[in-house]
């Protein structure tokens, strides 16, 4: 699947980008050199190669050890913290550049 000039300018307009010619022909080179580059890596033959959680060892794990096993150093034991007091309404909104007593009020920031 080849990326068109006007997929590229429908994803710049979906987000909201401004794209010059010169950056439009480079996405489209670059998107288009991607999908090339999967093309090929879908023509490798992957039927004997185990599926795999982690795909590096660089982190001092204990190459004796198999499986899920090698990465149980990343794991941690779930503990409840309890909740904590948050800050008192007032006190959050003490320095809000903005605030209509009870919320933040904030830019608009979507035009469409």
């Amino acid at each position: 699947m080849k990326v068109t000039e006007k997929d590229v300018v429908y994803v710049a307009d979906l987000a909201n980008l401004e794209l010059t010619d010169q950056e439009r022909t480079r996405m489209l080179r670059d998107l288009n050199s991607i999908l090339e580059y999967i093309d090929r890596l879908n023509e490798l033959d992957t039927a004997n190669v185990p599926p795999m959680a982690q795909v590096s060892d660089r982190y001092g794990v204990d190459q004796s050890k198999q499986g899920s096993e090698r990465f149980a150093y990343a794991s941690r034991e779930d503990v409840h913290q309890g909740l904590r007091k948050s800050l008192p309404h007032d006190v959050a909104l003490e320095n809000a550049p903005d605030s209509d007593g009870m919320f933040f009020k904030v830019p608009k920031v979507i035009e469409r």
